[in-house]
């Protein structure tokens, strides 16, 4: 009796037009780590959301192409050592920042002064209560909410790294976009994150923009023979050689809307990295493209799963860390630590954002 009213539920709702306590009732969220909660800021800082709700429509009205870059400042962050806001830390005496690694040479200045100014307006309403890694993940999802996507609930609780990995840990530890699927599926596997969650993930790209050199490899010194023929003058236009520093959007029908179109684009052979379009050549990855390309709602049930999961990478909670008063810099009395290149997950060297 259960299954049918659930059922009827959905055919009565639609998920596209269910509320968000529907949506959440309707969907399983993934379990949550020790020290992270739904509810973390409820008596310490009951305005959280609304604030970082309303500095993110403003920061978005004016540029609505930022959603893309604070989205992957998100990915960036949690994908290196964990979601503990390190990516936000400038360099310092001590070495370079992970935003001087050559993965994170493209992300966005005008991201990290968006994050600095939903801190400063936070610190305002709660001083020296919420962390610069959950305004990280927070950001992220407005921003997804913001240009058309699912709305889901972020876990918060986490705390700031004290200190940045270094150039090697970075680099080892962001996919490339000349990855294949079977290359990123391993990677992703060491994340714990499986095959759905790769294909959903990667359904970020459905907002932003890539740099020539992210795909050169598929157009020279021969033109991959995966891509649309249309598409690929389309790019040798943009890119005529393999040096260029062009930009273009990475989802050609709805660059600056978050929905389902990137995989309708792989479909048609119009992805732009590798790591794009091998997921709709891959044998593990093809149905769950299709899927997605078919039906939207299916994609952001996924995608808010997997997004979720993620922002738990690693985390740090209690008394791990601190929370900073300044995003991109530790607070005066921290100790400074500096990891050493030592210590790296090797099969890690972006595809995702």
């Amino acid at each position: 009796m259960e299954k049918v009213v659930i059922l009827c539920l959905i055919c009565t709702l639609g998920i596209a037009y269910a509320t968000v306590d529907d949506i959440l009732t309707l969907n399983p969220e993934p379990p949550l780590v020790n020290g992270l909660s739904w509810t973390f800021y409820k008596t310490s800082c009951p305005d959280l959301e609304s604030v970082v709700r309303k500095r993110i429509n403003f920061h978005l009205k004016k540029d609505i192409t930022q959603a893309a870059g604070l989205l992957r400042v998100h990915f960036h962050d949690c994908f290196v050592e964990g979601c503990d806001g390190s990516v936000l830390l400038d360099g310092s005496a001590s070495g370079p920042s992970e935003q001087d690694a050559p993965p994170n040479l493209t992300l966005r200045a005008k991201a990290f002064e968006i994050i600095n100014d939903i801190k400063k307006h936070v610190e305002k309403a709660c001083s020296g209560v919420v962390s610069c890694a959950d305004l990280t993940a927070l950001a992220a999802r407005e921003s997804v909410r913001a240009v058309g996507g699912p709305e889901y609930r972020v876990p918060l609780g986490r705390r700031d790294s004290l200190k940045f990995a270094t150039r090697k840990v970075t680099i080892a530890n962001l996919p490339s976009p000349t990855f294949n699927a079977t290359t990123l599926i391993k990677a992703l596997a060491k994340k714990k994150l499986d095959v759905t969650d790769l294909v959903s993930l990667s359904g970020g790209h459905t907002i932003g923009i890539a740099h020539c050199s992210s795909f050169s490899n598929r157009l020279y010194p021969t033109q991959d023979s995966t891509l649309n023929k249309k598409f690929a003058k389309g790019l040798y236009t943009t890119c005529p050689s393999k040096t260029t520093t062009n930009t273009t959007v990475l989802d050609i029908r709805t660059p600056n809307l978050f929905d389902n179109k990137y995989y309708v684009d792989l479909v048609n052979r119009q992805g732009l990295f590798t790591s794009d379009q091998d997921l709709y050549t891959h044998s593990s990855t093809r149905e769950i493209v299709k899927k997605f390309a078919a039906d939207q709602d299916i994609f952001f049930q996924k995608f808010a799963f997997a997004i979720v999961k993620m922002s738990q990478l690693s985390v740090l909670t209690g008394s791990k860390g601190e929370i900073r008063s300044n995003c991109s810099a530790r607070n005066p009395s921290s100790i400074v630590e500096v990891a050493t290149d030592d210590v790296i997950d090797t099969e890690f060297s972006v595809a995702f954002m």
